[in-house]
């Protein structure tokens, strides 16, 4: 307990008489002050002051007569966070609240005891305390605002476990925290981090309950009535359509992402039920005019509904809201110019060069007067200098060494294990590959790759033997793409390919590709539907191979972004959070645990469905499959497996490591420089350690985890309603042990932490210069007698520069990537938390996270040891990027690092 004392504070227990004759006690029921002695770093500390204990009430505290109790006074401390910025109708409710509250329109809190009344057989309450001083602080500019409030309570009140807070202003606020002092335990610590409404909204009184976690069984009789309630609250009763002021998690399907009412064009299928895909969260809106099964759409900048708890806060709204205009100025100057002209291709390198240098005012031969002159938002008035503010794109960070990077097969080859998609690479077992898409449907379905055509790059090697020693590797959008092929083809500046590309590890260790296998659909006997392209031996092959290798990274653009990124963590993991916030309760351990890591992820994913995702979203704008990019990622669900999803059994399914129990993580990398594999399982480890030690100071026997009903109806409704399509699949883990437990959540903290992670901040760094990483293709690579032979032929960049995405559609996607990209400044990173003292009245699950902690900050060590390492060619080397994408900590921005805890951009 040494680490817990000196996160307490040691020096706050000695000065005190009372704490020193009761320290056992206070180690009973701990409740952690912050010192600044905290043994183990934290970049973020607790995000507001919590009070001092008070030594006017600590010394008050009476010695109480067994006979007859006594009254004695206790005090609260609310911390209430402001916002930074009001607009005037706000200011206006604000100055009226503070008037109301001294004509009795306040804030009024009373104590819960965890102790039942003998005589009434309810929950023991202490008088109503009325938090004061609201209008003299009314005016303070400060971000956090303490206020107090005072009770009067019986010696044999017994501890207080919850409060309820009743608000009578007219105005929500956001109440941080409560700390009671003067019981005979300590301070008391109730983190809320919560939205309070108003009476006249919400008339019931919010329930916050003490830091103690406390499982089922295990709830103190005068608080298990409260833990229903306030459970059956966040519920619902599933109808109505939903305000956004409500608190209600409820499960919905994926029926609103066209407008079947502005035409035919803009309908798309509902996913779910019929075409297999998680649940969102149910909105309740009513049905289009059209279709009375689509749900009607709330479009930008109106708010799509979350639980208002889950809605971004201030600063991350101000940063995601700046990326939005950025984006919205980038792409309405090019949209503008082709109303008066067609959109217009990149007619050289240096065109693209100038979005970083120039800008894209003067990119497009416009002046500042003439953004001036436009009516766009108010915000745009902040800057000054457009040209250098908004409209300008920074230099994305694969250029930062070398400016020719691209061009080389080595970095094609090293950016699949250390890019922007390192989940799709697979070790290749059998050649040539082969498909499992049904041949009665597609036609044959044979390689067209054969030994000759790798035989030529294989240093020597037979193809056995650069498969048994694990020499060659695949990334095979073959049976993703064909099926949709005719008709992505069939959309205007569209054209795709499905593709297969083999890569070789060479002596030197740089995967290098060696093959890329392009397919169309079959259209009979003399159909040319399959070509086989290899590494340049002239001119016409270097062009022809520059443009296969910008068809595959187009397709893994498309896989990358609505398979491994949208559909593997954003989606997959909205019915887990869903099925917590309703199945268990904010006192329950497991809550507290996954707590951090479900911040902000559903507000993000209504976001996606009204501006990316949806119908002539930015995905349907910007990448390959267009309308048919949400019916891809529906059609990579029906094969996904959650039990696949840990990183250990991930890189097994892929080939990418073989079991081995000898190894601490139970596989071994057959690619010994994979970045992603072997950072991600420094990760995994750590999470699995942390996450095993919490578990199992909670269920020492695997009897408690079955006798768990919340943690047993959380689970069991992630399955059966948030996950309903797939509910009868037996590769479900069961839910019996304690080593089921820590599967299942360390897999779901992978997700939301290091692999959404892996996945989301590089898409700039990379993708931002559109030659290295173009998200669609706008022509097919031509063959001797095509009529774009000759063209391509005579004139081979500038047929590469029009097979590319056009400007309007690259600035567009670029403004996209850049705001994914973008950490805000209340990032919260893994081994971080919300008030890291006090988020748990558990001394023992404290100090277990700060060990934590502690070995996320040697593993980013680690990690920078590795970039430092020449003999890792795939992070270390004149001009190659290191691998920091598993690098926990980050600064704001786009820095192509930082571990967040949850899915919160």
């Amino acid at each position: 307990m040494a680490l817990t004392k000196q996160i307490m504070g040691s020096s706050l227990i000695e000065k005190s008489e009372f704490f020193s004759s009761s320290y056992k006690l206070f180690l009973a029921r701990p409740s952690l002050v912050p010192s600044q002695r905290t043994a183990v770093h934290l970049r973020r500390s607790q995000r507001g002051p919590l009070a001092a204990i008070s030594e006017d009430l600590v010394k008050i505290v009476p010695v109480f007569s067994a006979e007859k109790p006594v009254k004695f006074k206790v005090r609260a401390v609310v911390t209430v966070r402001n916002k930074n910025k009001e607009d005037f109708k706000e200011a206006i409710s604000k100055h009226l609240d503070s008037l109301a509250d001294q004509i009795g329109r306040n804030v009024v809190l009373e104590l819960i005891s965890t102790e039942l009344d003998p005589r009434t057989k309810a929950p023991r309450k202490s008088s109503e305390g009325v938090v004061k001083d609201w209008s003299k602080k009314s005016n303070l500019k400060a971000e956090r605002v303490n206020y107090t409030a005072e009770f009067m309570v019986d010696s044999n009140f017994g501890v207080p476990g919850a409060i309820t807070v009743t608000n009578k202003h007219q105005n929500e606020f956001f109440l941080e925290t409560i700390t009671l002092e003067g019981f005979a335990c300590g301070p008391l610590h109730f983190p809320v981090n919560s939205w309070i409404q108003s009476k006249k909204d919400h008339p019931g009184k919010r329930i916050v309950f003490c830091n103690k976690p406390y499982l089922p069984d295990q709830t103190p009789d005068g608080l298990k009535e409260l833990r229903q309630r306030e459970l059956k609250n966040l519920r619902g009763d599933g109808s109505g359509v939903r305000k956004l002021s409500d608190r209600i998690y409820d499960y919905g399907l994926y029926n609103d992402l066209g407008n079947p009412d502005k035409g035919i064009d803009f309908a798309r299928p509902t996913l779910g039920k019929k075409i297999p895909y998680p649940r969102r969260c149910r909105t309740g809106r009513l049905p289009t005019d059209t279709d009375m099964q689509a749900e009607s759409r709330v479009e930008k900048p109106l708010p799509m509904y979350v639980p208002r708890d889950e809605q971004f806060e201030e600063s991350k709204m101000d940063t995601f809201s700046f990326g939005r205009l950025k984006g919205v100025l980038h792409n309405l100057i090019p949209t503008l110019m082709s109303s008066f002209k067609a959109d217009k291709d990149f007619r050289g390198y240096s065109d693209i060069d100038s979005l970083y240098s120039e800008g894209v005012l003067l990119k497009l031969g416009l002046k500042d007067e003439f953004l001036k002159k436009l009516p766009l938002p108010s915000m745009v008035s902040k800057f000054q200098d457009y040209n250098q503010g908004v409209l300008k794109y920074d230099t994305p960070k694969i250029l930062s060494k070398d400016r020719l990077v691209w061009l080389r097969d080595d970095e094609f080859g090293r950016q699949a294990v250390a890019g922007v998609n390192p989940l799709s690479i697979q070790r290749l077992k059998v050649f040539p590959p082969e498909s499992k898409l049904d041949a009665v449907v597609y036609g044959p379905l044979e390689s067209a790759l054969k030994e000759e055509h790798i035989l030529p790059n294989l240093y020597g090697m037979t193809v056995q033997q650069a498969l048994d020693e694990n020499k060659l590797y695949i990334v095979d959008y073959h049976d993703v793409y064909l099926p949709f092929l005719d008709r992505i083809n069939a959309l205007d500046g569209r054209k795709a390919y499905a593709t297969r590309t083999i890569y070789f590890l060479t002596p030197t260790g740089a995967l290098k590709p060696i093959a890329i296998e392009l397919t169309l659909p079959n259209t009979g006997p003399s159909s040319r539907s399959k070509r086989v392209l290899t590494p340049a031996v002239d001119a016409t092959t270097n062009w022809m191979w520059m443009l296969a290798k910008a068809h595959v990274c187009a397709n893994d653009a498309g896989v990358h972004q609505l398979v491994h990124h949208w559909l593997r963590t954003h989606a997959t993991l909205e019915p887990f959070i869903l099925a917590a916030h309703r199945q268990l309760s904010a006192m329950h351990p497991i809550y507290k645990l996954l707590d951090p890591h479900m911040r902000y992820t559903l507000e993000i994913n209504a976001l996606a469905r009204q501006s990316l995702i949806s119908a002539d979203g930015v995905i349907e704008s910007c990448f390959t499959p267009g309308r048919y990019a949400m019916e891809i990622s529906a059609s990579a669900y029906k094969t996904w497996r959650f039990d696949h999803q840990s990183l250990p059994a991930d890189l097994v399914q892929r080939g990418m490591a073989v079991p081995d129990p000898t190894q601490p993580h139970g596989v071994k990398l057959v690619m010994e420089d994979y970045p992603y594999g072997s950072d991600g399982l420094l990760i995994w480890g750590a999470i699995e350690n942390w996450v095993r030690t919490y578990v199992h100071h909670y269920y020492p026997d695997s009897s408690v985890i079955r006798k768990d009903r919340e943690l047993q109806a959380w689970y069991w409704e992630s399955i059966n309603v948030g996950h309903a399509d797939l509910r009868h699949e037996t590769w479900w883990p069961l839910l019996s042990t304690a080593d089921d437990l820590v599967s299942i959540l360390s897999t779901l903290i992978w997700l939301a932490s290091a692999q959404h992670a892996a996945l989301n901040f590089a898409q700039y760094p990379y993708g931002g210069y559109v030659p290295n990483r173009p998200p669609l293709m706008r022509r097919l690579i031509p063959e001797e007698g095509d009529p774009e032979y000759a063209n391509f032929i005579s004139d081979p960049q500038k047929f590469f520069l029009s097979a590319l995405p056009s400007v309007l559609e690259a600035t567009k996607y670029m403004a996209v990537v850049d705001t994914l990209s973008t950490h805000s400044p209340d990032e919260e990173y893994l081994g971080e938390r919300q008030q890291p003292s006090t988020w748990s009245g558990d001394a023992d699950a404290v100090e277990a996270f700060y060990k934590f902690s502690a070995e996320i900050r040697e593993i980013e060590k680690e990690i920078d040891r590795r970039n430092s390492d020449p003999n890792l060619k795939h992070r270390c080397g004149a001009g190659v990027l290191p691998y920091e994408l598993l690098v926990p900590s980050s600064d704001p921005g786009i820095t192509c690092r930082g571990v967040p805890n949850s899915i919160s951009i």
